[in-house]
């Protein structure tokens, strides 16, 4: 039997190795969204730093891991064998949920995720007990005064977070200015001071105080020379950084490299026991039982030793920081979280990675109000003075940029401060609720959510709250289901479930890896980066023909596809092209808003609204075509679905003719873009007009024929549809390449 429980110990290490490498690859963005964004180094030299942090803050970290012990549960009522199926059960989960939300480019909490796959796996196996032991209750079994204070204290975060995001953003701002190198000259030695000594004084005397080096001695010292120390640390970094200003070194640099060592020290402290807390509760459970078992089964064997405070061999504590590392390396997915926060916190407006919602749009709107209420009782000179303050006309961005040093400083210092904060309290702070909140409450405050961008922004932020929320439930719900399925199976479950989850980590293992994102374009980036119109002009008619050149070709295969499924009664192609047309739509609408964005940035005004005049009709001739392919598909997808008649098949043979000149002459167009040659465009023109007769001469006759046919009318009906929407096709794409070649000039 032991044996079998030292197998569950090696399953639970190799599920922290898993956990470990998932959980960094969503935390990444924590403490490299701000130094990324702002490009304040190359990304090499911010990921060795972010590195040290990292093993740096995980060899030295230990106040924690109580949490997995006895923070949820009380193991004075639970055997053995019972814990070690729950913490088998949490490990899974765990390692599937965020792997699940890394594909998806979405920031999640993981230590929300593990309190409540603890709290799940806790009430599983409390309702077993109490249904074997009718005198124990829930209270009994579950530390709910400690779960309770925890949930608080994760989202209590999330407001505080926000809130001192967008005061000390806006505080700043008012001090420096878009334009910061004007405002420096004695100013950044006191800022670069304040910001380096808080980094020191909350990561190595607050964070770190229960680390595994820090003797009784050296902490008593700290505490009795605290003020001393940090006005010793004042004075000497603000002389530095003042010298270093002198010197033409950039300070805010200097503050953010700093910052992102310190988030990343500071994420492997309080975030390590999400990782191996539970793995080491596991070993110490089995450790436990073979020095003072005596003999008893795992099975009656209590694990009151769990309230013992924890102690990790260093050893662990090393090869956890080892793994992080590695995974911060080479994890293809912490690429794509980390876009997600940088697109919704960068200054300039652009593509957005979220639409619009209701609730978004209504929160946008009374806040609007409520500002403008605001506005009205402070005095004229004092909003002035601001406004000059916030002149984005002087912003100083590095190259591609998604905001300025000022707000990554804020950003990094202020999260290290407050997640330094928690672990010094023994509160599992969420380091992706308190940096996610932190960035967009400066984004905020530097006025980065316009008029045109905010709804977007908001739905984003709600978007991943709702991640957040869900993450919640799902880890409770999840683990609750497993830890049951578990307790029936056996070892035997567990092994199942351990060879399931090598099986979906294979399957999903390339899922959101870094490829060109839908909303990213380096064309429309050089637009917005670009002082020349000429350029700017050229870049965006390259982009233009690259959109067109990909949409038009989609549609023709979609037209295609939707005919060839509705004549062989395909409906797998149906539902697949339903779902591609929404990529198409979802494509246009950004592309159009891209275009747009980008001549706001142009000087000239009057030629860029001269120029978008037949950039606009193409691309409503293209959403034309688009609504064409989707009131075709609709009704062709339900007719299959439904399992109706086949299109008889004379009807089917005078048809497909038509349908492949159609799609011919979509092909010709699209090579004509791509190829920018419009020598041959009327010659193209007067082929639609041919192939529009004729599909309208076939469509007025069916149309006469529906009351005297021998077929079902509402299969005549779909048909006569089908050849109206061709030939509005057809009508569309003549307007779209003349657009497309006046725009093109």
């Amino acid at each position: 039997m032991e044996t079998l429980f030292l197998v569950v110990v090696v399953i639970l290490f190799t599920l922290a190795i898993f956990d470990l490498y998932v959980g960094v690859s969503n935390d990444a963005v924590n403490f490299l969204n701000s130094a990324v964004g702002s490009k304040a180094a190359t990304f090499k030299t911010l990921m060795i730093v972010a590195s040290i942090g990292i093993f740096i803050g995980a060899a030295m970290s230990n106040g924690m891991m109580d949490i997995a012990r006895h923070g949820i549960f009380q193991p004075e009522h639970y055997y053995a064998t019972e814990l070690l199926y729950l913490f088998v059960a949490v490990m899974i989960t765990d390692v599937i949920l965020l792997d699940a939300f890394n594909s998806f480019g979405m920031p999640t909490s993981t230590t929300v995720s593990m309190v409540f796959e603890l709290l799940g796996g806790s009430v599983a196996l409390a309702m077993f007990k109490m249904h074997d032991d009718p005198s124990l209750t829930l209270g009994m079994l579950l530390n709910t005064e400690k779960a309770l204070s925890v949930i608080i204290a994760i989202f209590v975060s999330v407001a505080i977070a926000f809130f001192f995001g967008t005061l000390v953003q806006y505080i700043a701002r008012l001090i420096f200015s878009f334009n910061y190198k004007k405002n420096l000259k004695w100013k950044i030695g006191i800022f670069g001071g304040l910001a380096i000594t808080a980094i020191v004084y909350f990561m190595l005397i607050k964070g770190l105080k229960d680390a595994s080096y820090m003797t009784d001695e050296f902490k008593d010292w700290i505490h009795d020379n605290t003020l001393l120390v940090v006005g010793c640390c004042f004075v000497f970094f603000t002389i530095l950084m003042q010298i270093l200003y002198f010197l033409k070194v950039n300070v805010f640099k200097v503050i953010v490299l700093a910052g992102t060592f310190s988030l990343a020290l500071a994420f492997a402290g309080n975030d390590l026991v999400n990782f191996i807390g539970v793995p080491l509760a596991g070993y110490s459970t089995y450790n436990d039982y073979m020095n003072l078992g005596n003999g008893v089964g795992f099975d009656n064997f209590l694990m009151d030793s769990l309230n013992g405070p924890a102690k990790t061999p260093v050893i662990f504590l090393i090869a956890s920081g080892a793994v992080m590392v590695f995974a911060l390396i080479t994890s293809k997915k912490a690429h794509r979280v980390t876009q997600t926060e940088v697109s919704l916190g960068k200054q300039d407006e652009g593509s957005e990675m979220f639409g619009s919602s209701p609730i978004a749009r209504t929160i946008v709107r009374k806040t609007t109000a409520a500002g403008k209420a605001i506005a009205r009782i402070i005095p004229q000179k004092a909003l002035d003075w601001a406004d000059k303050r916030f002149n984005k006309d002087e912003m100083i961005l590095e190259d591609h940029a998604a905001f300025d040093l000022i707000r990554a400083s804020v950003n990094l210092v202020l999260s290290g401060l407050l997640i330094a904060l928690g672990t010094s309290l023994k509160l599992p702070l969420s380091t992706t609720y308190v940096t996610f909140m932190v960035a967009m409450g400066s984004s905020l405050a530097d006025r980065a959510w316009t008029r045109e961008s905010a709804v977007y922004r908001v739905t984003g932020v709600l978007s991943v709250i709702g991640g957040w929320l869900f993450t919640a439930f799902a880890a409770f719900m999840a683990c609750f289901i497993l830890t049951c399925i578990i307790h029936w199976g056996g070892f035997v479950a567990i092994i199942i479930m351990f060879i399931g989850l090598f099986i979906f980590m294979y399957l999903n293992r390339h899922k959101g890896a870094v490829e060109h994102d839908k909303n990213k374009d380096d064309l429309i980036v050089k637009v917005q980066n670009s002082d020349s119109d000429a350029i700017s002009i050229k870049l965006m008619k390259q982009h233009y023909q690259g959109v067109m050149s990909q949409l038009l070709q989609s549609q023709s295969s979609l037209y295609m596809s939707i005919t060839e499924g509705f004549l062989n009664n395909d409906l797998r192609i149906l539902r697949k092209s339903i779902n591609e047309l929404k990529d198409d739509k979802f494509l246009l609408k950004n592309s159009r808003r891209k275009e747009i964005v980008a001549m706001r940035k142009m000087k000239n005004q009057s030629e860029a609204i001269q120029a978008s005049s037949w950039l606009h009709q193409g691309f409503s001739s293209c959403e034309q075509m688009l609504y064409c392919l989707r009131r075709v598909c609709d009704p062709c997808k339900e007719h299959v679905d439904n399992n109706f008649s086949s299109l008889p098949s004379e009807y089917a043979a005078e048809f497909t003719p038509l349908r492949n000149d159609l799609y011919n002459l979509m092909t010709r167009v699209e090579a004509t873009i791509t190829a920018e040659d419009f020598s041959k465009k009327s010659e193209i023109v007067d082929e639609i007009d041919l192939l529009k007769d004729r599909v309208k001469a076939l469509r007025k006759k069916r149309t006469d024929d529906i009351s005297e046919t021998q077929y079902n009318p509402d299969l005549m009906i779909l048909y006569v549809t089908i050849l109206q929407e061709s030939e509005e096709l057809l009508y569309q794409m003549k307007h779209f390449i003349k657009a497309v070649s006046e725009y093109m000039k």
